[in-house]
């Protein structure tokens, strides 16, 4: 048959059941955060002084004249502006307005009286419990302030919030004040320190004007003006381009032409430089060859026409050869001409240029410290304007900056503690803190929580699913609620195996504890009670369990065979259940280690596998003795026993890979003693048969299926 296969898995993903399951199981853990953070904020709200509190509304506004100046801008002053309010926060908790506060009101004497201090407050300490006492808060999108004060006096909290408002709001106007009649003055201050600027200016612009010889024509003008009209500028590079151009076009020409063959240029010269006398040349040169041809055919070549037309051909061949010399040494004329136009207007453009550059640099000076005082003069306009501006504005009808909205008054209950919203909030707290602390564990928990967990991380299939409390099969009968369990394990078991003929397995784990020795044992009985006949193997030599779990001794058993002490016959014991024999572990005397890996052992596997249908072998934790690996690499098939929440999943992870490594045939997965009541996904492995059941359990007590600790005896008796 084929084995279960187990196909890649996909990324886990929480559903929402996880979330829930997580709950139920750390609900212990939930609970009780939930209960110390209730308590404790119940308590704390019921310790706390009780405080009432006073509001205080003022309306603030930057600093603003009711008429306009004339260089203003429009001033949109009710405009939310946050970083405007938030500076107004602190200009309000500051020592220029709070200790103005404290003098009002007397608070280092009274608070003296009222605290019982033998001496009175600093005005520091005061300050700092006023900012203490003080809660600002702006209205949204206005430009007004709520001023709060809070104190175990009603009285006090409306008298310190109506007091800051009218010290915050006498502190603005007194720096309105103080910062207008400033300005006018360093205004006239820097008028008179410009005008002498200006005037120790002029005198310098008079001096440079005299010693550099300068005549000025324009007195706007920022520097020296140009010998060399724009206009000719211009004309002389029109003519420069102009002559460019046809420089290059001719000299193109010209060398193309030179670069023909003599028949070539008689034929490109009239379309490059049409002339009409060589053209009538050429003509008359074609006409005289046709009448040539004619003639010579007729007459022969000693006929007086045809001499006198060869003479003429000759004739017109040597002065079109001269007018083509002549066309061509034309061309070399002109593009000597349009050169030396483009040289001409090149050096009379660079000669005005290097004349002015010369008088600019040499009258620099002069126009540098006149563009100086063309600066002082115009700042100094500003700076008159400015002024006036001021002088008009002081006298100008102010608004108020701030304006005191709603006088605080006392208030009539106390506002703190808010004992339900502190309840509620604990309550509130409670719950997120616990079930936050829960799944915080949850994650540092990387223990086996779910089948995804073992395919995922080990690759390996699930073979069966076995729930707490389960007992021994051999005791409760083929009906027992838990056999369905193990049948399930027996079914998923044979379908793995590669081959029939593989009968031996070994039921290994990476810790103590995990249910090795119950699995060995009801999966043997599973088989027995199908038909087959099967052998328990005890194979933990260092700390047997079988034996102590059937209730039998371990004076004989599989060492006393492998050192040929006692024959098979009389290691193997019968069980009450049919088909199901046991062999103990045996004594372990120093003299038998190392006997798994022994031939002898191997002999005996190979016995037993003829004699049984199945043998099935419980071995000591692979991760602490080497035991298990040896014993994993010698039978036909291993079976590794996880326990739920128990042991790191890097540890079964290691397991695994130390059974690989040895070449042992891992076939699937046990997941032991799964919680069914709290892990609802695990119901429908044997959550069916187990309510079948259910009734019959009434009476039963439960048996663990632990390793530690002698939890029942089963009848047994020798075979032989």
């Amino acid at each position: 048959m084929d084995p279960i296969k187990t196909s890649s898995q996909p990324e886990a993903k929480l559903h929402f059941l996880d979330y829930w399951r997580i709950i139920r199981i750390r609900k212990t853990v939930i609970l009780a955060v939930f209960l110390l953070v209730v308590i404790t904020a119940t308590i704390v709200t019921f310790i706390l002084p009780e405080a009432y509190s006073s509001r205080a509304v003022i309306k603030v506004e930057r600093d603003v004249n009711d008429v306009q100046g004339v260089a203003d801008r429009p001033n949109f002053g009710g405009v939310y502006d946050p970083y405007f309010i938030q500076t107004e926060f602190e200009v309000i908790q500051s020592e220029k307005v709070l200790d103005k506060v404290i003098e009002k009101l007397h608070l280092n004497e009274a608070w003296q009286k009222k605290y019982g201090a033998e001496a009175p407050f600093k005005t520091y300490e005061s300050r700092a419990a006023l900012k203490r006492m003080i809660d600002l808060r702006p209205e949204r999108n206005t430009m007004l302030i709520d001023i709060t004060v809070y104190s175990d006096n009603k009285d006090e909290a409306a008298a310190i919030a109506n007091a800051v408002a009218e010290e915050y709001k006498d502190y603005r106007q007194n720096q309105r004040k103080e910062l207008t009649q400033g300005g006018i003055s360093a205004f006239n201050d820097e008028l008179k320190v410009q005008d002498g600027k200006i005037s120790d200016q002029e005198a310098v612009v008079d001096k440079l004007r005299k010693d550099l010889n300068i005549v000025e024509t324009d007195p706007n003008s920022t520097g020296p003006s140009s010998s060399l009209d724009p206009l000719n500028v211009q004309h002389y590079d029109s003519l420069k381009i102009e002559a460019e151009t046809q420089y290059v076009k001719e000299e193109k020409m010209l060398n193309e032409l030179k670069a023909l063959s003599p028949e070539e240029l008689r034929q490109a010269i009239p379309t490059a430089a049409p002339d009409a006398i060589l053209t009538t040349e050429l003509q008359d040169l074609n006409s005289t060859e046709d009448q040539l041809v004619t003639k010579r055919s007729d007459y022969g070549d000693q006929h007086p026409e045809v001499v006198r037309l060869m003479k003429l051909r000759d004739q017109l061949n040597k002065d079109i050869d001269n007018r083509v010399a002549g066309i061509l040494k034309g061309m070399e004329t002109r593009v000597a001409a349009f050169k030396a136009i483009v040289q001409n207007s090149e050096e009379k453009v660079h000669e005005a240029r290097t004349s002015d550059i010369a008088r600019a640099e040499a009258d620099r000076p002069y126009y540098i410290a006149k563009a100086d005082l063309e600066r002082m003069r115009k700042f100094r306009e500003v700076l008159a304007l400015r002024t006036f501006q001021e002088n008009v504005e002081i006298k100008m009808p102010k608004s108020m900056m701030v304006d005191v909205i709603e006088h605080a008054l006392p208030g009539e209950r106390p506002v703190r503690p808010n004992k339900p919203l502190n309840i509620f909030l604990g309550i509130v707290i409670g719950l997120v803190v616990g079930v936050g602390l829960a799944f915080f564990i949850e994650y540092l928990d990387t223990s086996v929580k779910t089948i995804d967990d073992v395919e995922r991380t080990l690759q390996a299939p699930v073979l069966g699913v076995i729930p707490q409390n389960v007992g021994y099969i051999i005791e409760e009968g083929t009906e027992s609620p838990h056999a369905e369990a193990y049948r399930v394990l027996r079914t998923n078991l044979l379908f793995s195996r590669k081959d029939d003929k593989l009968n031996t397995l070994a039921v290994v784990s990476a810790g103590a504890g995990e249910g090795k020795s119950t699995t060995v044992i009801n999966l043997a009985t599973v088989f027995a009670q199908s038909g087959s006949r099967v052998l328990m193997v005890d194979s933990d030599l260092r700390r047997p369990t079988l034996h102590k779990l059937l209730g039998v001794t371990n004076n004989l058993g599989l060492t006393n065979y492998l050192l040929k002490q006692n024959t098979m016959e009389e290691v193997i014991q019968t069980t009450r259940q049919s088909n199901l024999d046991f062999m103990a572990s045996g004594k372990l005397p120093s003299s038998s280690l190392g006997v798994l890996s022994s031939a002898q052992m191997k002999d005996l596997i190979s016995e037993l596998k003829r004699r049984y249908d199945f043998v099935f072998f419980d071995s000591p934790p692979i991760m602490g003795v080497s035991d298990a690996s040896i014993l994993a690499s010698e039978v036909d098939m291993a079976l590794q026993v996880i326990q739920y929440r128990r042991y790191p999943q890097p540890m079964n992870i290691r397991a695994k890979q130390l059974i690989e490594k040895v070449g042992g045939n891992l076939v699937g997965i046990v997941l032991n003693n799964i919680n069914m009541s709290q892990d609802e996904s695990y119901y429908y492995y044997s959550g069916y048969f187990h309510d079948y059941y259910s009734k019959d359990d009434d009476d039963a007590a439960p048996i663990t299926n632990g390793t530690s600790g002698e939890k029942s005896r089963i009848g047994i008796k020798p075979k032989y």
